[in-house]
């Protein structure tokens, strides 16, 4: 049986992103994204707003752009799959923590969502390449050919019209 492991997700930095560095020079980034939901109260029927926390995490060179642009605040969209992990606390008790591990990542907001990186265009959507496999190069593609126009119609001649029409 098939089966899938893809989260999306839309929100905004609770703090900064946190860079480390692996022996191997290759960049892993954290970050803590708000989403909101709004629910009624059913026993008083009032609105609440309740904040969900996720942690996610970046690798590689999308980890890079992570650390170079977002910044606490900023709004973003990120794709990506869970992963559970098992650790133990400083009081040697074993626990579990799922994280999102991300893919895809997309700055929203124009300049101010991206922690007002200089000289950007309004956000932009980065993807991880794979893990452990030479990029793809990108098909180069022509562009499409104008589309041919029609010959142009004669004008039309009413003395060629019949004059026998019954109304």
């Amino acid at each position: 049986m098939a089966s899938v492991n893809k989260v999306i997700i839309v929100g905004n930095l609770g703090r900064d992103p946190e860079i480390r560095y692996m022996p191997s020079g290759d960049a892993i980034a954290n970050i803590a994204v708000a989403t909101s939901y709004k629910s009624k109260d059913r026993n008083t029927g009032e609105q609440k707003e309740l904040t969900e926390w996720h942690r996610i995490s970046f690798f590689g060179r999308l980890a890079e752009i992570v650390g170079q642009y977002l910044k606490k605040g900023s709004s973003v969209y990120v794709e990506g799959r869970l992963q559970t992990r098992k650790y133990t606390d400083k009081d040697g008790v074993e626990k579990y923590a799922t994280d999102i591990i991300a893919e895809n990542m997309q700055m929203l907001g124009g300049r101010a969502g991206m922690g007002g990186g200089d000289n950007m265009d309004d956000g932009g959507g980065y993807e991880a390449p794979p893990q452990r496999q030479a990029p793809a190069p990108r098909p180069q593609m022509a562009p499409p050919a104008p589309a041919p126009r029609p010959a142009p119609r004669p004008a039309p001649n009413f003395s060629d019209m019949d004059d026998d029409i019954p109304f």
